[in-house]
């Protein structure tokens, strides 16, 4: 690979290309990968195919005298901020605001190499430097934060992201066209300030700015300073901003904050299959950029061998962003399109026959949607699976039967895997067609017996129907017939396959009695947990909604969650049932939330063991060690 292979990144690679201007300049939060699973990567490429030229640069440095913000000089359309791909602060901090032990986007993991919140400390430093150059937002992290929101690491309510940033126009959600249409209005000489009629975009303006006025048409929100005195106008906005997001013919919503509003202008209608063949087909390297040789990028080891074949997902789960970024309706790629990425995965050097995954943000969506369209457009459920799998769904996995076996069949394919989450509720839905009833039985047989690598990762969330209602997920009955199929192809087919399942504490709705019982019903089905985590509130969604606000934003009926640090530790110790450490707790627990009645089930006796000194009063020794090692700054070995 040469350097021109890639999008230029300094002043050098332009050089290269002979470049003494570039028209759009992207920063981006993580290192640069030139992968279709990598939103810059993506844009930039869009945006050079439109015949632009672009140029990355790749995690500058936000110190000192911001020399990576003017290494190349000014563009001659605008500033691009592409953050990263995942939330920043979801990516830095755990549930409990823990540092992350590695930033998964960066080389080698290093923690330090982009700031909280990228988006508004990238575009304050362009600002100040290039005060007359439009700056335009995109990715996950101002997607989620285009009109008032809740953060968590701040614990407090946030007006739109345009507002703390100081840029121009956010771009939401998957960006190609909008970001093509508005360098086509740049490049034509249009002003920034006018350009508001771009489908999927955010901007500020006065009333008299707002192209045909505030019309009856178009959806007022509580304005962003009434929802920081009242909460339950923050949990009333929510309920449209959610069905907006996922209609496919949706209003304007325009909310106003000091003496402006943010106008977020409905999104362009779901990509078609060429449409999204074409991002696809662009020509990535599918590498690093060559400044990483000889650095790890943990998020492209995870997804280097992996193919991506849709976007979208309809399962409307209440604690999760992709319908807010992407939405409900699913846009699948073309059979031949997925095969040709897939020959170009095989031709890499160190391909050694294993697709990661071939999936998707749901692994089974796959060329699924509602079979008369014309309902759809006039839908505005956020879910096409919950409470019910709608009638008008087509959950036909033919199609996908047939992506796996064509790419099993290519030479140099040893086994593709399924990384991505697998909705057993698609699976083990019952349709009026008995052909497409087969078709979802062969699915599951084809996907335990050939696609699995040893552990098959399914999200049941919790057992608690009341629970799992609010979070917009099946009910726990279904995991216990999908384990069940698991295990009799298993014993058919002679495999020594596990399945593992996922898991919430502290979700809104969630009490400890709940967490007690489902120690209770997963030890009865023989499980012991891994993979668990405690909710973690992010921008836009229904559950962050639930939990700061107190109330459901579809019922306005209040919703208790567990807020406190002592709270959510009491739920989480309960996943952890059958460490002995832990026992003594979760004893006293169950008799202070008066259960002592699932002590048996879970300890088989009501013997009590012998206390544990709590990790939060240490031994008078070890009290003093501790202190010791404070002033001399190390551990005793």
């Amino acid at each position: 690979m040469q350097l021109t292979d890639f999008l230029p990144t300094t002043r050098k690679e332009l050089d290269l290309r002979h470049w003494d201007e570039v028209d759009v300049i992207l920063f981006s939060g993580d290192a640069y990968v030139d992968h279709p699973a990598f939103g810059a990567a993506v844009i930039g490429r869009t945006l050079e195919h439109a015949g632009y030229r672009v140029a990355i640069v790749p995690q500058p440095d936000w110190h000192g005298d911001y020399r990576d913000f003017k290494k190349l000089g000014r563009p001659r359309l605008f500033f691009g901020i592409a953050p990263g791909c995942m939330d920043s602060m979801v990516n830095k901090y755990t549930a409990n605001k823990r540092l992350r032990s590695e930033d998964a986007y960066s080389p080698d993991g290093r923690h330090d190499l982009r700031p909280e919140y990228p988006t508004i400390v990238y575009s304050r430093i362009l600002r100040e430097l290039y005060p007359d150059v439009p700056i335009v937002l995109g990715g996950i992290e101002s997607s989620l934060r285009r009109l008032t929101h809740y953060d968590y690491w701040q614990d407090a309510l946030r007006p739109c992201i345009l507002c703390d940033s100081g840029a121009d126009m956010i771009i939401y959600g998957m960006g190609e066209k909008p970001v093509v249409e508005l360098c086509r209005q740049l490049a034509e000489g249009r002003s920034i300030n006018i350009i508001h009629e771009i489908p999927q975009t955010v901007y500020l303006a006065k009333e008299n700015e707002i192209p045909g006025g505030i019309t009856a048409a178009d959806i007022v929100l509580h304005s962003h300073e009434e929802c920081l005195k009242d909460k339950r106008s923050q949990a009333e906005n929510f309920r449209h901003i959610e069905e907006e997001s996922n209609k496919l013919h949706a209003q304007r919503l325009i909310q106003k904050v000091g003496n402006r509003y943010a106008v977020v202008n409905a999104p362009y209608p779901p990509m078609t299959t060429a449409e999204l063949d074409a991002s696809f087909d662009l020509p990535y390297t599918r590498l690093p950029h060559p400044k990483y040789k000889n650095k790890r990028i943990p998020a492209y080891d995870m997804i280097k061998f992996s193919v991506n074949i849709h976007r979208g997902c309809f399962g409307g789960c209440a604690f999760c962003t992709i319908s807010a970024h992407q939405g409900k309706f699913i846009s699948s790629r073309s059979k031949k399109s997925i095969l040709s990425e897939v020959k170009r995965v095989i031709a890499m050097p160190d391909f050694k026959g294993y697709l990661s995954d071939l999936g998707g943000p749901s692994a089974n969506m796959y060329a699924m949607g509602g079979r008369d369209r014309s309902l759809c457009e006039r839908c505005s459920r956020p879910s096409c699976v919950h409470p019910r799998v709608c009638p008008n769904l087509n959950t036909d996995h033919r199609p996908l039967l047939d992506i796996y076996r064509s790419v099993d069949a290519l030479p140099g394919i040893k086994k593709s895997f399924i990384g991505s989450g697998v909705r057993y509720d698609l699976i083990l839905h019952h349709s009026s067609d008995n052909k497409v009833n087969e078709a979802s039985m062969r699915y599951a047989e084809e996907l335990i017996c050939r696609h699995v690598s040893g552990r098959l990762k399914v999200a049941p969330e919790h057992t608690s129907d009341e629970v799992l209602h609010l979070m917009r997920k099946p009910s726990f009955e279904l995991y216990h017939r999908f384990k069940r199929i698991f295990e009799q192809l298993n014993t058919r087919h002679g495999l020594r396959q596990q399945i593992i399942p996922y898991f919430i504490s502290s979700h809104p709705g969630c009490r400890e009695e709940d967490m007690a019982e489902l120690a209770v019903i997963t030890k009865e089905a023989g499980l012991q947990l891994e993979q668990v985590q405690d909710f973690t509130p992010t921008p836009m969604t229904v559950s962050t909604e639930m939990w700061f606000t107190g109330f459901h934003p579809y019922t306005l009926q209040a919703i208790y969650s567990a807020h406190s640090q002592q709270d959510k530790l009491a739920q989480r110790q309960y996943f952890f049932w059958y460490k002995e450490e832990e026992r003594y707790r979760i004893e006293q627990s169950l008799r202070r939330i008066g259960r002592s009645d699932l002590i048996p089930s879970l300890f088989g006796s009501l013997r009590a063991p012998r206390p544990l000194r709590p990790s939060s009063a240490p031994s008078p020794r070890s009290s003093a060690r501790s202190a010791k090692e404070r002033r001399t700054g190390r551990k005793r070995r």
